[in-house]
């Protein structure tokens, strides 16, 4: 899949006003819950005009559009979040982190539940954690050390929660519909 990078300038160049971790964010939350979320549904949320002007910004946003709805669709750990590189400073790579978590709970809340907040079990813990990391920041008392592994630690749990709101909204979402989206 294209590095943070990659999409973060594709998406300047095609205008959008979100960052490459929110438009990730957004589209995993969209298809957590999403009857039918297609590529082109992605498109209206985060571009201007809701297509990409460039060929070369639609083929990759394409692909990462369908990774990360095969990634959420498999049984394998491969489901990643869009954040930037690691030689990036931790500042940064804190608030993408928080992007991210945003862009998710708008995909979410978005399309069929109204209040993600109030999802039974699992689900509705994640989600409010997730909503309590959009506030997230570096602790600039804290060592470097520190402030990677509590970023490392905040991030797995991010992918492992958003795999499990995946897997418990199965009933509202439907199995076939995101295989259908994977087809558009």
């Amino acid at each position: 899949m294209a590095s943070y990078t990659e999409i973060q300038r594709v998406l300047i160049e095609e205008r959008s006003m979100t960052e490459a971790a929110e438009a990730h964010g957004t589209l995993a939350g969209s298809l957590c819950t999403a009857v039918s979320y297609r590529f082109e549904d992605w498109l209206l949320e985060i571009l201007p005009d809701g297509r990409a002007q460039a060929d070369a910004a639609a083929n990759a946003l394409r692909e990462v559009y369908a990774r990360t709805a095969q990634a959420l669709v498999g049984d394998d750990p491969a489901f990643d979040l869009l954040l930037p590189e690691e030689e990036q400073p931790i500042d940064a790579r804190t608030a993408a982190l928080a992007q991210w978590c945003q862009g998710f709970l708008y995909g979410l809340g978005s399309r069929v539940i109204q209040d993600a907040s109030r999802l039974p079990g699992d689900a509705g813990e994640v989600v409010r954690d997730l909503s309590e990391i959009t506030r997230v920041g570096v602790d600039c008392d804290d060592g470097e050390e520190s402030n990677e592994s509590a970023y490392t630690e905040l991030v797995e749990f991010v992918r492992v929660g958003v795999q499990l709101v995946f897997a418990e909204l199965e009933p509202v979402r439907g199995h076939s519909s995101v295989v259908a989206g994977l087809l558009h």
